[in-house]
């Protein structure tokens, strides 16, 4: 008689759990080590990909670039187009750079012990994405508005934070979101508030190609969620 080997036990349990605290933890281990996996990945920590040269990326994007144009109907090896391909590949390269950034990079440790406790608002700061569905720009207005809780952040750094996640590929409603966590996670404010207000080419361009219409979105964190005198002041303020 042909025994069955250890490993296959593991697996067979794994796909008919039966609550018991082996099978859970091997299925728990495997959780952990996929999400490890995606955080890496994410934070651009070499895993176990091989992580591309600068070079290597430019090679890569060039070439598919000129298979685009020429897809398109055109001659990649014409007068106009012979540079085309790497000034594209640098052009996304830097509309995409926030992957290689995080919020701690931008802050620079411009965090300082205040306790102000008022609102601190910037609004009307200029902000570009593309947009992860057709990879067209989406182009607007950004405004922040947080109350300290003994720490205040460099007014300047809200514009960076924005500008990390901005230069991504995104959707304006995450988008939103991860700016408002990312001012949470680095000063712990009483509260919140983002607002941004943008025009997405995809719709301008293409499409339903309405020119006119805009996108709104919100983010309300602690205070700026929960009471709605707060709330109402910061788009007092940002309305002016």
């Amino acid at each position: 008689m042909v025994k069955e080997s250890p490993v296959v036990k593991e697996t067979n349990a794994f796909a008919s759990s039966d609550g018991s605290g082996v099978v859970v933890g091997f299925k728990h281990k495997r959780m952990l080590n996929e999400k490890k996996r995606k955080l890496e990945i994410v934070s651009g920590v070499e895993s176990e990909k091989h992580v591309k040269t600068e070079d290597e990326k430019m090679k890569l994007m060039t070439g598919a670039c000129k298979t685009i144009l020429e897809c398109m109907g055109e001659e990649p090896s014409r007068e106009g187009l012979l540079k085309t391909p790497e000034r594209w590949a640098k052009a996304l390269m830097f509309l995409t750079k926030g992957y290689c950034q995080t919020v701690r990079d931008v802050t620079n440790e411009a965090i300082f012990s205040e306790q102000h406790r008022e609102m601190v608002v910037v609004r009307d700061i200029d902000i570009h994405s593309l947009c992860e569905h057709h990879m067209l720009p989406f182009t607007g207005k950004v405004h922040i508005g947080y109350i300290p809780n003994g720490k205040i952040i460099g007014l300047s750094k809200l514009a960076r934070i924005a500008e990390v996640f901005a230069r991504r590929l995104q959707v304006q409603e995450r988008l939103t979101s991860e700016i408002a966590d990312a001012i949470v996670e680095a000063i712990n404010p009483l509260g919140v508030g983002v607002v941004i207000e943008c025009s997405h080419f995809c719709m301008v361009m293409r499409g339903v190609q309405k020119s006119g219409a805009s996108t709104i979105t919100s983010g309300m964190r602690g205070c700026f969620k929960k009471n709605p005198k707060t709330r109402a002041e910061f788009f007092s303020i940002i309305n002016k």
